[in-house]
């Protein structure tokens, strides 16, 4: 299992839910944190914890939307932290459901690309070079388990373009120390889930760990997280190993 001590992780949406408890398991791993969030006031709470447990925090803000914060963001990112070893793309929104799937907007579709695919491709494609030329790093890029439900195309079509983006680039990383995969954190109460969906943020942990841990040198993998619950880290990310 990869030792993330004195690393530096960067998350975006980390002010909550399913952010804020990978957050905290990176923390409690030993890995450095830049916290990502609309806000800097949304993450300091998080951040005053995070540091409790004897990690360095660095708190960043940016508006998605818009793509001259996300480079300000990561400038300030690199600035601070010095480098960026492991990423969570995590940061997404999801337009009202539409009651006619034929009626979602196409500015829901804009908006949804703009946050969930382009941003996540503009981070990825400023800090993975620097990655490779140090031989080691770890993208995790979330995606979504959604299916057949047009209703939800605007989240759901964004995210399948981050499944392309990642499983294209997969092979051009093998062998060299960098690894890009996917996680699907289930469907959870969050602000994205809403207050129907069954379950339990915290149940994220520990299987949201696993592809930041895993030293295989494979890429283009789709992990669910929930597919680890009730298990220690150690037995998920031996569970993970061994699955092809």
């Amino acid at each position: 299992m990869t030792a993330l001590q004195g690393k530096w992780s960067l998350v975006t949406g980390a002010s909550r839910g399913v952010g804020a408890h990978i957050s905290e398991g990176l923390a409690r791993l030993g890995s450095n944190l830049v916290l990502h969030s609309r806000d800097l006031a949304h993450t300091e709470p998080l951040a005053v914890e995070l540091r409790r447990l004897g990690v360095k925090v660095v708190t960043v803000s940016a508006e998605l939307t818009d793509q001259a914060q996300v480079d300000a963001m990561l400038e300030r990112a690199l600035a601070e932290a010095g480098q960026i070893d492991i990423v969570y793309n995590n940061a997404a929104i999801q337009s009202p459901k539409q009651a006619d799937a034929w009626a979602v907007p196409v500015e829901d579709l804009r908006a949804s690309f703009e946050v969930n695919f382009i941003s996540l491709a503009r981070i990825c494609y400023r800090l993975v070079p620097p990655m490779l030329a140090r031989n080691w790093g770890r993208v995790v890029n979330l995606t979504s388990g959604i299916v057949d439900q047009p209703e939800l195309a605007a989240y759901a079509v964004s995210k399948a373009a981050v499944d392309k983006f990642v499983r294209d680039f997969a092979p051009s990383l093998a062998g060299s120390g960098v690894e890009m995969n996917l996680l699907d954190p289930g469907w959870l109460r969050t602000d994205l889930g809403g207050p129907n969906a069954p379950g339990d943020p915290a149940s994220v942990l520990p299987g949201a760990l696993v592809p930041a841990l895993l030293n295989d040198g494979r890429s283009g993998r789709f992990f669910r997280a929930q597919d680890y619950t009730g298990l220690s880290l150690e037995a998920a990310v031996r569970q993970a190993a061994t699955t092809a």
